[in-house]
């Protein structure tokens, strides 16, 4: 049964709707996979890439907001295992964190890679992804970028906060609830803790490696305060900014779905004097 021209039209129509999206996201994908080759080839390097930010794949593009979480520490520990013990790794990380489980699987792992690692970081990687960081051999952050306190997070609650708010109160003024949150955070805080001491005491020592987890952890700072290459290279931390420019390429390819909002930043490269004049 043939269809009429608008009812063709109609269903072509549809059928643009349920595949252009999946069919652009595919393309992206390839072009990421050309850059990271690239890459790969330039440093010798296996080339694994953390990137959390928003992607519209679905049929209204749709955004999908993105952390560390156990699917991020199977894939990229698998990335890991596949490596050859004598091969470089080079892991791009640009996120705001995640769970504390899912960053420590990755840390240990990268830590116990026998070649170079590496990790890169364009614009941020803050919480879990600052714990990642601290597990490489070499961090390379742009001039620009920042790192971030690695104080765990007890739901809404920073777990410094709940520990100083039972040490400023009486017990009998202090609800059930709260203490025995403040006797997680306190936990929670000595483990993450000894892990950063763990990542760094080889690079830093046992003693300057404690200090600096103390600083991280210890809720000196809001959890998203920013940690500067400046105050990074203060606390010891093996920082460069010599950030491959393959990096930046990748970074284009993980764009931030379209707002139905006006384009808040604009840009047009200068010109030499006198183009553009009729």
């Amino acid at each position: 049964m043939w269809l009429d021209p608008i009812s063709l039209l109609w269903w072509l129509f549809i059928f643009y709707l349920l595949m252009a999206p999946q069919l652009q996201h595919r393309a992206i994908q390839n072009a990421r996979r050309k850059v990271m080759e690239v890459l790969a080839r330039k440093r010798g390097s296996s080339v694994i890439t953390l990137i959390h930010r928003e992607e519209s794949i679905g049929l209204f593009g749709i955004p999908f907001y993105k952390f560390i979480d156990i699917d991020d520490s199977e894939s990229v520990l698998r990335a890991i295992r596949s490596t050859p013990p004598e091969t470089p790794i080079d892991l791009i990380i640009h996120t705001p964190g995640g769970l504390v489980l899912a960053a420590s699987q990755i840390a240990r792992a990268l830590k116990k890679h026998p070649a170079k690692t590496t990790v890169i970081v364009p614009h941020y990687a803050m919480s879990g992804g600052t714990l990642i960081a601290l597990a490489a051999d070499e961090i390379i952050m742009d001039e620009n970028a920042v790192l971030g306190p690695v104080d765990p997070q007890l739901g809404q609650f920073p777990a410094p906060s709940l520990i100083k708010v039972v040490e400023k109160k009486s017990v009998d003024k202090v609800d059930d609830q709260t203490l025995i949150l403040a006797d997680v955070a306190e936990k929670a805080i000595n483990q993450v803790r000894d892990l950063v001491t763990w990542l760094l005491e080889d690079k830093l020592g046992r003693e300057k490696a404690e200090e600096v987890a103390k600083t991280l952890t210890e809720g000196r700072w809001t959890h998203d305060y920013p940690i500067t290459v400046e105050m990074a290279r203060e606390l010891g931390l093996p920082v460069s900014t010599d950030v491959p420019s393959e990096v930046y390429q990748l970074m284009e390819l993980f764009p931030q779905p379209l707002k139905t909002r006006t384009q808040s930043v604009e840009f047009f490269p200068a010109l030499p004097r006198g183009e553009g004049k009729s």
